[in-house]
């Protein structure tokens, strides 16, 4: 059932990509990593949403059920508070301490220890692919600016350490030199915070009573239940380097995660060249692939980001098997 939904999805991609005017190598790739389990009725009673800017992004929480009008004020404030800890930017985050301690031993809050353990058990099973070690890297690209960084800037960003040289304990994180000394690495948890926060926020949703709810935090989606009618939400796919308002399907979810990465988020054009901002940590450069956008489904937002990220990076050739080792080491 699961290799047959991947086939299926995969030849509705090709049909995509002539719809959109990519070529046939450049896949839309959808992936379901669990399948979606019966909807139950949702409960009646009050709604309430609201959009706000988070993250680098907008962010909106929808939620039913027997609830309080201040409980978004604290959806969107514990949303505010786990940014506050792994942003990379926001000096005095645990992220920034971290990577400017260097490489003595940071306490932590121990939730980003979680992501960090999270980041790094995605870098074991995708070989390195996945790495939280980038943040040199990521930190030189400046996709705002929209400047191509210096070959010799990016040479030097790649050899600052790998997730060899991020340890973690309980609630304490320190990151050693690389071999050979030179500038030790960053870490960058960009690529799994979002599913992390929006998991949680979930969870936290749960803990005072809501019946349903959709988190969105800059297209990527965790679902509580179901919607006020009852039926599953439903969450649209953006057309990849379409405007914001255009979509090429809708997916019905019901208690997962809906998680997209693509080259066409956040990138720019130069001398004819599309660059991209998920990076290769191994060239430090834009990763060559033909996935223009994975669409991952599953049980976490953190599963999510992981998979959709790694496919991505692998390839529509090699994805699948990294899903496949995916989903018999954890089911």
């Amino acid at each position: 059932m699961y290799s047959k939904m991947y086939y299926v999805i995969r030849q509705r991609s090709l049909r995509f990509c002539k719809y959109l005017n990519i070529p046939a190598a450049c896949l839309i790739f959808l992936f379901s990593i669990f399948l979606l389990t019966g909807c139950n009725a949702g409960q009646r009673g009050t709604q309430l949403s609201e959009t706000r800017l988070l993250l680098d992004t907008y962010c909106t929480i929808t939620f039913h059920g027997d609830v309080y009008p201040e409980l978004l004020d604290e959806a969107f404030a514990l949303c505010a508070k786990l940014e506050g800890l792994f942003s990379i930017t926001i000096e005095g985050s645990d992220v920034w301490r971290i990577n400017h301690a260097g490489g003595k031993p940071v306490a932590v809050d121990p939730r980003t220890c979680e992501v960090i353990k999270a980041g790094l058990e995605f870098a074991r099973l995708s070989d390195g692919m996945f790495d939280i070690a980038i943040g040199r890297l990521t930190r030189l690209w400046d996709f705002n600016m929209q400047i191509v960084p210096d070959d010799s800037r990016i040479e030097n960003a790649k050899n600052a350490g790998n997730i060899r040289n991020v340890l973690v304990s309980e609630d304490t994180v320190w990151i050693t030199e690389p071999d050979g000394g030179g500038s030790a690495a960053w870490i960058d948890l960009g690529a799994i915070a979002k599913g992390f926060i929006a998991d949680y926020i979930a969870g936290f949703l749960i803990e005072r009573g809501v019946s349903g709810a959709m988190i969105d935090l800059g297209g990527d989606v965790r679902t509580v239940g179901n919607r006020l009618d009852g039926n599953p939400w439903r969450i649209a796919l953006r057309k990849p380097f379409g405007s914001m308002d255009e979509w090429i399907g809708i997916v019905e979810a019901s208690g997962v995660a809906v998680v997209s990465s693509g080259i066409y988020e956040r990138q720019f054009e130069a001398d004819g060249v599309l660059y991209h901002h998920i990076l290769d940590p191994n060239t430090g450069m834009p990763a060559e692939t033909d996935v223009v956008s994975a669409v991952v489904i599953a049980e976490s937002g953190v599963a999510g980001e992981g998979l959709s990220t790694i496919a991505v990076l692998a390839g529509s050739e090699k994805a699948p098997d990294y899903f496949d080792f995916f989903s018999r080491l954890y089911q």
